[in-house]
């Protein structure tokens, strides 16, 4: 849904979701970066971490929380790389881990892809968040608009920048398309449901058929008269001679 407020373009998204296996999954972007914002990550995790336990149940059905922020801001300039991993791990034997709170920062603009063939879904979302723009969301790669997650994004990408008047000939455009397209498919399923009754009733009248040489077959063999079985099964004098 593209935002109708005049701020719905420069929101902050926040997601929180749960995967099938029961682990917690926080996702923000944040447009601009304020020196507190890690603590303010930490504390959200934290919160989600505590939050899963009711009180009284057993602590092994704790499941991990993992807080994805991508930032569009340099906060670690002294550092080359973009993706920092921060969890709980002994300061010596660095194999052992807390599996409890998983924090993710990407600094988005230091991200460039090495290999612009690359196809992971991680490598794409991240050209997406750096190559697009909202005014140039026609001129992208193929790549991106081959891929149906991000070809999808780019869509709503292109919509968010519309004015009102384009909005409504855009959604106007998708109203007739949706149209054509239920009027396309009431008349297939119309011409479905004719042959299906079409096809029942020649079923039934071929078995009625049956039903018929069957009686007269059995008529016959009891020795009544041609006349008297079409009289009872409706059969012509030829179709019984030829029992």
């Amino acid at each position: 849904m593209v935002p109708e407020t005049p701020l719905g373009k420069n929101s902050i998204v926040d997601v929180r979701c749960e995967e099938t296996g029961g682990r917690k999954f926080i996702v923000e972007m944040q447009m601009e970066w304020f020196p507190d914002f890690m603590q303010r990550v930490l504390l959200n995790a934290s919160k989600a971490y505590v939050r899963q336990l009711p009180k009284g149940d057993d602590y092994k059905l704790l499941q991990p929380v993992y807080s994805l922020n991508l930032v569009n801001h340099t906060f670690e300039p002294n550092l080359d790389g973009y993706y920092h991993y921060y969890h709980l791990v002994h300061d010596i034997h660095t194999d052992k881990v807390l599996d409890g709170l998983h924090l993710v920062f990407v600094e988005l603009p230091k991200f460039k892809a090495k290999n612009l063939t690359e196809k992971k879904m991680q490598v794409l979302w991240l050209r997406f968040l750096t190559e697009i723009d909202r005014d140039g969301a026609d001129d992208v790669s193929q790549d991106l608009l081959d891929n149906p997650q991000t070809g999808e994004a780019l869509e709503i990408v292109r919509e968010s920048g519309m004015n009102d008047a384009e909005r409504a000939a855009y959604e106007g455009f998708w109203d007739r398309v949706s149209i054509e397209t239920t009027k396309k498919v009431s008349f297939e399923r119309a011409i479905a449901e004719r042959d299906a009754a079409v096809a029942r009733a020649d079923a039934a009248e071929a078995k009625l058929q049956q039903d018929k040489l069957q009686t007269a077959r059995q008529m016959k063999s009891d020795g009544m008269s041609v006349e008297s079985i079409a009289k009872y099964t409706g059969l012509s004098a030829d179709e019984i001679e030829n029992l």
